[in-house]
This record gives structure tokens, C-alpha cells and sequence, in this order.
């Protein structure tokens, strides 16, 4: 029986899952929604951040919340999603543009939803403290822990990679393997032997096995998106990569890195490939040459882009 761990008044508890898991099982049914991203097609509205709603064999999942506080629930609203029957969101890691709408939601859906988003799934790492490379304090998480907690909500903590219901995953913090370089570099952290440079350590992401290969959902993929998906296959399935959906963080990479990543999706086998937020408009596009993807199966996502288990990715009019 797996254990995962849960925060409650800064202390990490130990809970067995109520239901034996089938470390066999393969998912039959998942659809993906993106509502955060910088793109917009026929509805919603643009940021810098990234949310997507996660359907999967009758499970629903938020993954991230954006950055401005209105923002996931206005594009919610437009493209018809009902959030108010989701209880558990995952928030990949701390920066604010994806963890930015989580109260301003809390909020709205609570009155007539009480359990609405009301079990978070973070990263350990996530509340260590921050602050800038010229020593100013960053307390946004600090700040929402608090208020989240006061509206009942819980945070649950992992610190390895945990299965939260038959054949849906969550990584937990993925190792640096591979030097992909994915964070600013502006920021420090507060370790036991001091304050370090920012790696973003919590940052994870969910993964779907399915009979077609694993499916990755990344926030921002500060972890890299080789690590990251290398990871996943030697932890939770060694598979193919059936689908890299979300933000990868490779808009800054010069086109030798693009050449290197691209050497490994193809390794992975990567299918389906829908780059939102931070990976970059160019990036995407070589990408999708490099691993020999096509406009069907390769992507920019706009908001209201969708991945289908069984119909494939659809970006949206404007990213087609």
C-alpha cells in the first residue's frame, strides 16, 4: 500500500491510501483543457502562466491555477468548465504564476462547494523560505499557506513520486539527472547549510499511464523536461512517452539545446506534443521538426486546447 504525506501545522504525517492500487492498470479514458496560458483563440483571456483541468477515468484534477487572481475562473466560465466538483488541485511548484488563482477559486466555489479545491498536492520544498538575490523576502506561499489552511483547505506533501488513484501519478521532486538549466537565477533558498540559488527542488509533475505509453502534464518543467520525463519512466513505468502536455520552460534555449532535447524526446518516443506557457512559441515549432512531429500531433496551446486520449491534441483555431 503506497503512503504519501500530509502537511498540517508544518509537520509531515505519514497516511496509507484507503484503496489497494493496481500497479497494472492502465487509464482508459483522460481529456486535458488548458485555461492558463498566453494564447487565446475563440475564449478566455491570456497571461504569463498556466492552468489545465485533468479528466482522467472519472477523477478530476486542476493542475495549477495561473497567475492573476480572476483569471482561471473567467476562462473557466467562457469555455463552460465546472470546477465545483473537483476537490484535488495540484500546484507544480511555488512561482505565482501558477499558483496565483488558488484563493480567488477557494473562494468562489466554497459557499455552495465546500470540498471545492480544498486538498492541495505540492512538492516538499514548496514553503521553504525565499528571497531575492539582494536579500529581499519573497512570502507569496508563506502568504497563501495561511490563507488556504483558514478556509479548511490542506496542503499534501510528497517528497518521492506517489500514485493518487489507479495509474495517475504525481512525480514529487524530480532529480537533476541531466544540466538543464531551467530557472532564473534571481532567487534564493533557505537550506540547512544556508541560502543557495533558487533550483525550484519542489517542482513536479503529473504523469498518466495509459496502454498508448505515459502522458506527462508539466507546469513549467523546471526540473527539464528530459529529466523530468526520465524520471517518470524510470520510477512509474518504463514506457514510451505517448504525450508531453504544458509548460517546459525551453523559450530561452539556444538552438544546440533545442537539438539535444529533441535527440532525447525522439528517444522517448515521444507522440503528442502541446507546448504552452513558458516553452515558447519558436521552441515548439522546432520541436516539432526535430522529433519529426506535425501540426496534428505538435502544438502551441492556446486557452481551451485540449488533449484527448482517444482524439489526440486539439490547440485550438488560432494554434492549428
Amino acid at each position: 500500500m503506497r503512503l504519501f504525506t500530509i502537511c498540517a501545522a508544518a509537520i509531515l504525517l505519514p497516511i496509507a491510501l484507503e484503496a489497494q492500487l493496481d500497479p497494472g492498470y492502465r487509464v482508459k479514458s483522460l481529456r486535458v483543457e488548458v485555461l492558463s496560458t498566453m494564447l487565446t483563440s475563440d475564449d478566455g483571456i491570456g497571461e504569463w502562466g498556466f492552468s489545465a483541468v485533468v479528466d482522467v477515468d472519472g477523477h478530476r484534477i486542476l493542475f495549477d491555477t495561473g497567475d492573476r487572481p480572476d483569471t482561471v475562473l473567467t476562462n473557466a466560465s467562457e469555455l463552460h468548465v465546472d470546477l465545483s466538483n473537483i476537490t484535488d488541485v495540484v500546484l507544480s511548484h511555488s512561482h505565482h504564476d501558477h499558483t496565483g488563482g488558488l484563493m480567488t477559486l477557494r473562494r468562489a466555489l466554497m459557499p455552495g462547494h465546500p470540498a471545492a479545491l480544498s486538498r492541495a498536492h505540492v512538492g516538499q520544498g514548496i514553503f521553504d523560505a525565499r528571497r531575492t538575490d539582494q536579500g529581499k523576502p519573497l512570502e507569496f506561499m508563506a502568504t497563501t499557506r495561511r490563507e488556504y489552511e483558514a478556509t479548511g483547505g490542506h496542503f499534501v506533501v510528497y517528497d518521492h513520486p506517489v500514485e493518487l488513484w489507479n495509474g495517475v501519478w504525481l512525480t514529487g521532486p524530480v532529480p537533476r539527472k541531466y544540466p538543464e538549466h531551467n530557472w532564473s537565477g534571481h532567487v534564493e533558498i533557505q537550506t540547512p547549510g544556508g541560502w543557495k540559488e533558487d533550483t525550484i527542488p519542489e517542482d513536479m509533475s503529473l504523469v498518466i499511464n495509459t496502454a498508448q505509453g505515459l502522458v506527462i502534464v508539466s507546469g513549467c518543467g523546471h526540473s527539464g523536461i528530459i529529466n523530468t520525463l526520465d524520471y517518470a519512466r524510470t520510477s512509474i513505468r518504463n514506457a514510451p512517452v505517448y504525450a508531453a502536455l504544458g509548460g517546459f520552460h525551453l523559450y530561452q534555449l539556444d538552438d544546440d539545446k533545442l537539438k539535444w532535447t529533441a535527440t532525447k524526446l525522439r528517444e522517448f518516443g515521444l507522440q503528442n506534443f502541446l507546448g504552452a506557457h513558458c516553452t515558447g512559441i519558436e521552441a515548439v515549432y522546432r520541436i516539432r521538426e526535430l522529433v519529426g512531429l506535425n501540426r496534428h500531433t505538435g502544438s502551441v496551446a492556446a486557452v481551451g486546447a485540449t488533449f484527448d486520449l482517444s482524439k489526440g491534441l486539439d490547440p485550438g483555431s488560432i494554434a492549428r
